[in-house]
């Protein structure tokens, strides 16, 4: 078993044995790997998010609750942009979306990515200009299509033949030309979990490289002439640490954008490489920064082109969690403690599953860390559990947490902006929490704890 440093501040840097708190200066040296930027400890014990207490936003919100830090969320939506100031950065919106996050990343200069008729709504309601909206998924209805079209959303990506037909007549009823990508497959197996890697051939997303589709989709596209074919896009996976794979993909579909040139005699002027760009969910892992990425992905492309002999395309990326996933963290409280002798410490909190799938979906892996006081107690490894009624209900697989954790601390999990809240049920009837956005010291809720009465309101038999 292995202790996060960042996760639980559990390790001295030093080797001088458990540091819970030697001093907050030891301690706030090692926060800004996973956390937010402005999390740091303050004298009393407690974490505090640009300088908020834990405890007084506990108080105040109750638990279990999101918390985002507003100024990282802005400050890794403008890392992007100045990464990436001559292409187009989609905020991929199915990581975590609400109307306030979508005017800050529009406020940031982003473009966003929905990928159904709700995520679309949401942007349009917040009033993201639809002009810089890319519109996903791989079974868009009618009336998705139609409110896209209706809304001018910037670009669709199409994903089969059958939604080719389909947007095809809705735009002749229209007399519109949508914009439109193509979604390739392009059979590069991702260093991923299996149902997070969407770019093999086994799969439901695109058109596939290998068997021909992607191409007879493009030619579809440009010989039929109602639809304005821009370019390919490419989507591999997440959680993705290994530039190989991005490489590897842009070969393949830039072979095919050399294809379509030389049959067409048509140069398709965009490319998409996607997103899935990884983040630290524990010290062991090691995310590239915007800089590097686009350093990567321009090297690739560059290289790519000219081997085709092929003008370089306009480039856009989809990050969603590496913006909004270490922005965020959620804050529990403890209500049991259970010692199973000789095997580990269960630590149950009052959220779990129903607020963070993603270990027992994806076995992804989370720290933890005591947040609301100081301890001089021993590290004990502990396994973060929820209150659901499943075994599978777990938060963080294994932590180190002090030997002294009681009911009622406040215990954080950071990395929690992604696929989090987004995920998140109503299992075993528990209303979700809220989301609360913190600036200058200042909280706001973003999005309100649902109550019973929400759930009920549902119940008509």
């Amino acid at each position: 078993m292995r202790a996060h440093e960042a996760g639980a501040l559990h390790a001295d840097i030093s080797n001088r044995g458990p540091a819970w708190l030697r001093t907050p200066e030891d301690v706030n040296a090692l926060l800004p790997t996973l956390w937010p930027r402005s999390v740091s400890r303050g004298a009393d014990g407690a974490l505090a998010v640009a300088g908020l207490s834990v405890r007084d936003i506990a108080a105040e919100f109750g638990t279990p609750v999101y918390v985002l830090d507003e100024a990282d969320l802005r400050s890794r939506c403008r890392d992007f942009r100045a990464a990436f100031p001559t292409e187009d950065v989609f905020y991929a919106g199915k990581a975590f979306l609400c109307r306030a996050v979508v005017r800050m990343i529009a406020e940031e200069g982003l473009h966003l990515d929905v990928c159904s008729g709700g995520e679309l709504a949401t942007a349009l309601s917040a009033g993201m200009p639809p002009e810089r909206i890319g519109f996903h998924g791989n079974n868009k209805s009618v009336a998705e299509l139609s409110r896209a079209l209706d809304a001018g959303v910037g670009r669709i990506i199409v994903d089969s033949f059958t939604e080719i037909d389909r947007l095809t007549a809705l735009a002749r009823e229209r007399g519109v030309r949508p914009r439109v990508l193509v979604r390739v497959t392009v059979g590069v197996e991702a260093h991923t979990h299996e149902f997070i890697a969407t770019a093999h051939e086994d799969q439901k997303f695109g058109f596939s490289l290998a068997g021909g589709a992607a191409a007879a989709a493009a030619f579809k596209i440009l010989d039929e002439g109602v639809l304005e074919l821009r370019g390919l896009h490419s989507h591999i996976g997440s959680q993705i640490f290994d530039a190989s794979g991005f490489e590897v993909s842009a070969r393949r579909v830039l072979a095919l954008q050399s294809q379509i040139r030389d049959a067409r005699g048509v140069e398709l002027p965009e490319l998409d490489l996607g997103g899935g760009f990884g983040i630290a969910y524990t010290t062991q892992d090691d995310p590239a920064t915007p800089q590097d990425l686009a350093k990567r992905l321009r090297k690739i492309v560059d290289s790519e082109c000219a081997a085709e002999n092929l003008a370089v395309p306009h480039l856009s990326i989809e990050p969603g969690r590496a913006i909004v996933g270490p922005a965020v963290f959620t804050l529990y409280e403890v209500g049991t403690v259970k010692e199973l002798d000789g095997i580990r410490t269960y630590v149950s909190v009052d959220g779990g599953m129903s607020d963070n799938i993603r270990t027992a979906l994806y076995d992804a892996s989370y720290s933890a860390t005591l947040a609301s006081r100081a301890s001089g107690a021993q590290p004990l490894l502990a396994r973060v559990v929820g209150k659901h009624c499943e075994s599978g209900d777990i938060v963080v697989k294994d932590e180190f947490l002090p030997a002294d954790v009681q009911p009622g601390d406040l215990v954080a999990v950071p990395g929690t902006g992604a696929y989090c809240r987004s995920m998140a049920s109503n299992y075993n009837h528990v209303p979700r929490p809220p989301v609360i956005a913190v600036r200058d010291g200042q909280a706001r809720l973003i999005v309100r704890r649902e109550t019973e009465d929400d759930l009920l309101a549902l119940d008509v038999g």
